[in-house]
C-alpha cells in the first residue's frame, strides 16, 4: 500500500483512473481471494470506522485550507457561500424525500442519509481540488470545490444532530428543537470558529512571526499535524464542531504569512498522510463490497441513488450559481464535480453510533453505492473535464 501511494499517482497521470478507482479494485480483489478472515464491514467495525474516518477528514482538512491561496472574502468566496448556502440544504431536502418517498425510510433514517450525502469530500476530490499553495493553480471550479468540501464537513453536522434527535422523538418538542437551534447548530458552530481561529492565530505566530519576517521557529511540516489535532481536540472538549475548527485553523495559518514557501512543506505531510490513509479506507472500502456490503441494495435502491448523484447534486449546484455570472461551463462542472466519499461514511458511522435507527442495513448499502458511483464515475471524468476547461481558457 504505501508503494502504491508512492508510485500509482505517477503512473496514472496519463490514464482515465484515479488512486480511489485502484485502491476500490485492489480491496475487492484481495478480500474476495478468502486470504484475509478479517470482514472489513463497516457494519461490523461500526466505532472503529466513524474513528478511522474522522481522523481521515481531519487531516484533509488541514491540507485543503493550507493551499487555498485566495484571501478569505465576502466576493472572494462567493462561489463557496453559494454552494454552502444553496445547494447544501437544497441536496439535504431532496435526498430526504427520496428517502422517504422512494427508500421507504423512516423520517429520522432519511434525514440521516440526507446529511451524509450533504457534504462533499475533501479526501476524494484531490483531482478536482487546487494544487499545492503558490501553485498558481486555483481556477474558479477547483477553488470552489475545495473551499466547499472544506466547510460543507462541519455544517452538515447540525442535521446529523437533526436526525439522531427525530430517532429519539424529539423532533417535535420544544425541548429539543431549543437544544438543537442552541447547541446543535448555534454554540458548536460558533465554538468551532472561534477555537480554529485561535489555534491557528497561535500556530501562525509560533511558526511565522516569533523570529522574524521571512523565518520559520518550526522547520518540520510536521507542524501542520500537531495543529490539526491540538484544533481538532481543543475544540471537541469545548463541545464544538472539530471539522469547522481544523479548516478554519488551517486558512488562519496561511493567511497569517501567505506566501511562504513552509506552507509547501506542510501541506506536503499533511497530503501524504492523508493519501495513505486514504488508500487504506479505500482497499477496506473494497474488501467491505466484497464482503456482501451491497447484498441487501434492491433496483430502487440503486435508482435512488444515480439520483442522487446525477440528478440532485448537479440541479441544486446549478440553482445555487444562478445569478453568479460565471460561465455555464464552469457552473455545470461546480455542480456535477460534488463528490461523495469519506465524509459520507463518517457521518453515517457517526448518527448510527449516536442514535437508535433500527434496522441500517439498507441505509449502508444505498451509501456505499453512492460512494461507489461517484469514486467510478467522479474519477473518470472529473480529470478531463477539468483539463479540457484548462484549454479552453487559454484559448
Amino acid at each position: 500500500m504505501v508503494l502504491l501511494v508512492s508510485w500509482a499517482p505517477m503512473g496514472l497521470r496519463k490514464l482515465p483512473l484515479t488512486l480511489a478507482i485502484l485502491c476500490v479494485a485492489l480491496g475487492v480483489l484481495v478480500f474476495s481471494t478468502g486470504l484475509f478472515a478479517f470482514n472489513p464491514d463497516p457494519r461490523t467495525w461500526d466505532t472503529a470506522t466513524e474513528r478511522l474516518t474522522e481522523l481521515v477528514v481531519i487531516i484533509s482538512l488541514m491540507g485543503a485550507g493550507l493551499k487555498l491561496d485566495r484571501p478569505i472574502g465576502w466576493r472572494r468566496w462567493s462561489t463557496t457561500w453559494r454552494l454552502l448556502a444553496v445547494a447544501m440544504p437544497l441536496t439535504i431536502a431532496a435526498v430526504a424525500w427520496l428517502g422517504v418517498a422512494g427508500l421507504g425510510f423512516s423520517l429520522a433514517m432519511a434525514l440521516l442519509l440526507g446529511a451524509a450525502m450533504a457534504p462533499t469530500d475533501p479526501v476524494l476530490a484531490a483531482d478536482v481540488q487546487v494544487g499545492p499553495p503558490q501553485s498558481g493553480d486555483e481556477d474558479e471550479v477547483r477553488f470552489g470545490l475545495t473551499s466547499e468540501a472544506g466547510l460543507n464537513d462541519a455544517l452538515a453536522f447540525p442535521f446529523v444532530h437533526l436526525a439522531i434527535l427525530a430517532a429519539a422523538g424529539g423532533l417535535f418538542t420544544q425541548d429539543g428543537v431549543q437544544d438543537w437551534l442552541t447547541i446543535k447548530l448555534g454554540w458548536k458552530l460558533l465554538a468551532g470558529l472561534g477555537v480554529g481561529w485561535l489555534v491557528g492565530w497561535a500556530f501562525g505566530k509560533l511558526i511565522f512571526h516569533a523570529r522574524g519576517p521571512g523565518e520559520t521557529r518550526f522547520g518540520d511540516g510536521l507542524v501542520s499535524l500537531a495543529a490539526t489535532l491540538i484544533a481538532y481536540g481543543a475544540t471537541e472538549l469545548a463541545h464544538g464542531y472539530g471539522f469547522l475548527a481544523v479548516f478554519v485553523c488551517a486558512v488562519t495559518i496561511r493567511g497569517s504569512e501567505r506566501d511562504h514557501e513552509f506552507h509547501g512543506e506542510m501541506h506536503d505531510v499533511s497530503d501524504q498522510i492523508e493519501r495513505l490513509l486514504m488508500m487504506l479506507l479505500l482497499i477496506l472500502f473494497g474488501g467491505a463490497l466484497a464482503n456482501g456490503l451491497l447484498s441487501s441494495l434492491t433496483w430502487s435502491d440503486a435508482l435512488v441513488g444515480l439520483a442522487v448523484v446525477l440528478v440532485v447534486r448537479p440541479v441544486a449546484g446549478l440553482v445555487a450559481m444562478i445569478g453568479s455570472g460565471q460561465p455555464m461551463r464552469e457552473r455545470l462542472l461546480l455542480a456535477f464535480l460534488g463528490i461523495r466519499g469519506v465524509g459520507s461514511v463518517y457521518y453515517l458511522a457517526y448518527g448510527l453510533n449516536h442514535g437508535d435507527f433500527g434496522d441500517s442495513e439498507r441505509l449502508w448499502a444505498v451509501v456505499g453505492f453512492i460512494i461507489l458511483v461517484s469514486i467510478l464515475l467522479h474519477g473518470v471524468t472529473a480529470t478531463p473535464l477539468l483539463d479540457r476547461l484548462a484549454r479552453r481558457r487559454e484559448r
